[in-house]
């Protein structure tokens, strides 16, 4: 897109927000036509057949899900399992969807230009630090579940968009806005209420909690850095998994042999002989696949109906996960844990609609945005971004 002087000699280049390699800003008549096809999307949205698929998926999604969460609390768990390693389950279940998503890469990529171009610096100040955050993520939630319930555990881990919210204000990928505090001010006073009067409050188990919810809000800070920028070529969540589930695995093993009690494996019951130990590796095994399948789930839900969508189902399935801990582990759960959950529920709820509506004020598609097939290209929108592209549209009007 170029800008004419007034005398109509010479044009100055100007770049625009490029949206998967669109033309520049939209004109009147083109953002007419974009808000019609918006509406014929949201319309078709409804079709019992898109309906009963999207369904489908996200049922799908929770049943991994839920399962993956029974397993960690069920064979780490303090009064359950008692798993003696669980830095080194993770090692396995990182180490395994390393390999997976490599193969899944490999098969991919054929016939296709999927080189990821990224330098050494690069790699070491984005993808590293992604990796690392998400590492301890997983590792501070699972080290919790060993102290606290899944029912706490699940409301104060969602806690993570004031935390995401705060990265990005932080990196700059949002600007701070009466709303947004408004959000973080629900999302806060929903935790409050849900530990006021824990009867079975445990203060490690609560710190690691809070410590995930932070490492969460970072690393989908770092992964939005990372999906920012089209060179790097990392906008498919698979090839992302294929760099960062390496250096997971080897961050989360280095901690394990620091960590992890191996002097005392031989008296455990878990590897105190042949069998026991080919049985622990199964059930390690068994983990990592739950959570491979979980996260390669939510890809595909994500291709085949909409980020919008996946966030929304995501706040449904905090309440499902508590609903089955409840019936499951028999967690306590009071009117007080109940206002704090719907209080949650609420914020999360906000902040989903509020990035909703930013994408309706850019006038993008979700069907462009998130292609209808399962293509093997989820992408993503910097919401900032949309903000630049208005201002170049109200320049050329």
């Amino acid at each position: 897109m170029y800008a004419a002087d007034p005398d109509g000699v010479g044009a100055t280049p100007r770049k625009a927000f490029d949206v998967e390699n669109p033309p520049g800003g939209l004109r009147p008549s083109e953002s007419v036509t974009k808000l019609e096809s918006l509406e014929r999307a949201e319309r078709a949205a409804l079709a019992p057949a898109v309906v009963l698929k999207t369904g489908f998926y996200i049922l799908v999604w929770y049943a991994f899900s839920t399962c993956l969460t029974l397993y960690n609390k069920t064979l780490l768990g303090d009064k359950l399992g008692k798993f003696p390693a669980p830095l080194l389950m993770n090692t396995v279940h990182f180490a395994l969807q390393a390999g997976l998503s490599k193969i899944i890469m490999h098969f991919q990529s054929k016939g296709m230009d999927n080189a990821v171009e990224m330098g050494w610096k690069d790699y070491f100040m984005r993808v590293v630090p992604t990796a690392l955050g998400t590492a301890l993520d997983i590792n501070l939630s699972n080290a919790s579940l060993v102290f606290i319930s899944v029912t706490f555990a699940t409301m104060c881990k969602s806690a993570s968009p004031i935390f995401l919210l705060m990265f990005a204000f932080a990196f700059r990928l949002e600007s701070p806005s009466i709303k947004l505090l408004g959000i973080i001010v629900v999302i806060s006073t929903g935790v409050l209420l849900t530990v006021a009067k824990e009867t079975d409050f445990d203060f490690w188990g609560f710190i690691f909690v809070t410590l995930a919810a932070v490492m969460s809000g970072f690393r989908w800070s770092m992964t939005q850095i990372l999906l920012q920028k089209d060179s790097y070529g990392l906008k498919n969540p698979i090839t992302l998994m294929s760099h960062v589930t390496p250096v997971m695995a080897i961050a989360t093993m280095i901690l394990s042999l620091l960590m992890d009690p191996w002097s005392d494996f031989q008296k455990n019951a878990y590897f105190d002989s042949p069998w026991h130990v080919m049985r622990s590796c199964l059930l390690m095994l068994i983990g990592g696949s739950l959570a491979f399948f979980m996260v390669l789930t939510e890809y595909v839900l994500v291709s085949a109906t909409s980020a919008i969508t996946v966030t929304i189902a995501g706040v449904v399935k905090e309440a499902v996960t508590i609903l089955v801990a409840v019936f499951y582990f028999h967690d306590e759960f009071t009117w007080l844990k109940g206002a704090g959950l719907a209080t949650i529920m609420v914020g999360v709820s906000l902040f989903n609609w509020y990035k909703y509506e930013k994408f309706k004020k850019g006038h993008i598609n979700e069907d462009e945005v998130n292609s209808s097939s399962f293509d093997g290209d989820a992408k993503y929108i910097i919401l900032d971004d949309l903000e630049d592209q208005d201002e170049f549209q109200d320049e050329d009007t």
